[in-house]
């Protein structure tokens, strides 16, 4: 078998067996075929694409060609989340203590953020002393005794995603909906969770922009977990604006604080409620979904989602007085509010725009190697389809960077908001629900 010959028979548009997509993946891994004609390859199947068979085969031997995490020691069904990235994105941070204060079982890996989305690590990592790295002995037993842990991906999870993503980075494959739903379902299953429940956001600030892109990329992966035996679940939800209101690494854990406590924004609380929801019925915690939103609801008002995440961060070596007291996080040094200059509604909030805005002022890292700045970041006052005056409040950035610096950034959020002076639609934050 020669690898020119598989990259031909898929340029002309032909499927490849099961055998051929072994071969390339475990000769990619092994350093025994080359970059170039693994690039060749990923163009290939962006033009030509993948039937449903190719894409469960490749994401099968993706998973396989690292280590495959065995949670069969935690107790009960294991539960997942995924999202395909956001703008304020903090949900696994409020998400995950509900979840396991109603009894479900989270061992979620996570990333970290680059360029305009923000990593579930990077946040984390903003409360002093927290450690996001376990090992699976380590994990398990957190989540058997409490139910929860996030941590970072282990080096040796799925080595195959890593080399083709950093190819297709850089070889502008990126776009293929069959190698997105490949590198997403080949780590999500090599986590060794039971049941997945995947968060497809779609908007100007996620990399789906129209919802027939993100409801095919849904369809795929929720079929490609379906073939592998797992129980796999997707929302596609809106990121046309930020999620929530917080933007940054600090101050979207305490949005996510102030959210445990029943006070956070209604787009942010909604995203959580339903997929907690559906995250619970397929653990078999609750029977229903009416059922587990009654109790998600029960867990945000008793306290006990805000004591998983407290539970969550002291078992990770974070300072649990910062959850306490979340004052006590550091605060930029300069503080600048923008206000709006005309009257009418609010019609768009582009998150493209206010995540690489945050990004600038030091929240974001634009390389692998950037150093974030856990202050930074921009919080909004007001939504879409919110009635302003001329010298309201729209936003106010936290930034360490200099005035030189800042003031440019502050024309482009400016340049973020668009105003109408008719009433605006308000879009739901869940658009749909996609099962098998």
């Amino acid at each position: 078998m020669r690898m020119v010959d598989l990259i031909i028979k898929k340029r002309d548009g032909h499927e490849l067996t099961n055998e051929e997509i072994k071969f390339w993946i475990d000769g990619y891994v092994k350093g025994e075929i080359p970059d170039y004609q693994s690039s060749a390859m990923n163009m290939a199947i962006f033009f030509r694409g993948m039937n449903k068979r190719e894409i469960a085969t490749l994401t099968d031997y993706m998973e396989h060609s690292g280590e495959v995490i065995d949670l069969s020691a935690i107790s009960g069904i294991k539960v997942d989340k995924h999202s395909t990235g956001g703008v304020g994105d903090k949900t696994s941070l409020v998400l995950g203590p509900m979840v396991a204060a109603v009894g479900g079982k989270l061992a979620k890996m996570s990333g970290r953020g680059l360029g305009h989305t923000g990593g579930t690590l990077d946040k984390l990592e903003s409360i002093p002393g927290l450690s996001i790295s376990k090992t699976k002995e380590e994990m398990i037993e957190q989540v058997n005794d409490i139910g929860i842990a996030i941590i970072g991906q282990t080096s040796s999870l799925v080595p195959a995603d890593k080399k083709l993503y950093a190819l297709r980075d850089v070889t502008g494959t990126v776009e293929s909906i069959p190698l997105i739903a490949a590198s997403v379902m080949s780590k999500k299953l090599a986590s060794g969770t039971n049941a997945i429940l995947l968060d497809v956001t779609v908007g100007e600030g996620a990399f789906m922009k129209n919802m027939d892109s993100a409801r095919e990329l849904a369809k795929t992966m929720v079929e490609i977990g379906d073939s592998l035996n797992r129980d796999t679940v997707a929302v596609l939800s809106d990121m046309s604006e930020p999620l929530g209101l917080a933007v940054g690494n600090n101050l979207e854990v305490k949005e996510a604080i102030a959210s445990l406590h029943g006070k956070g924004p209604e787009d942010l609380m909604e995203l959580c409620y339903t997929s907690g929801s559906i995250m619970l019925v397929q653990a078999k915690v609750c029977k229903t979904l009416e059922e587990a939103r009654a109790k998600l609801h029960e867990a945000v008002e008793n306290g006990k989602a805000f004591e998983k995440l407290v539970q969550m961060v002291a078992a990770q070596g974070g300072d649990v007085s910062y959850i306490k007291n979340p004052e006590k996080f550091e605060m930029s040094k300069n503080i600048v509010e923008i206000r709006c200059e005309e009257d009418g509604y609010i019609k768009a909030i582009n998150a493209l725009e206010i995540g690489i805005s945050a990004m600038k002022l030091g929240a974001g890292r634009e390389t692998l190697e950037d150093v974030i700045d856990m202050s930074a970041g921009i919080v909004l006052d007001k939504k879409i389809g919110a009635k302003v005056n001329k010298g309201d409040l729209l936003c106010t950035i936290y930034t360490n960077k200099s005035k030189e610096e800042y003031l440019p950034v502050i024309e482009e959020i400016k340049s973020a908001y668009k105003f109408s002076k008719e009433k605006v639609e308000i879009l739901p934050v869940i658009r749909e629900v996609i099962r098998k």
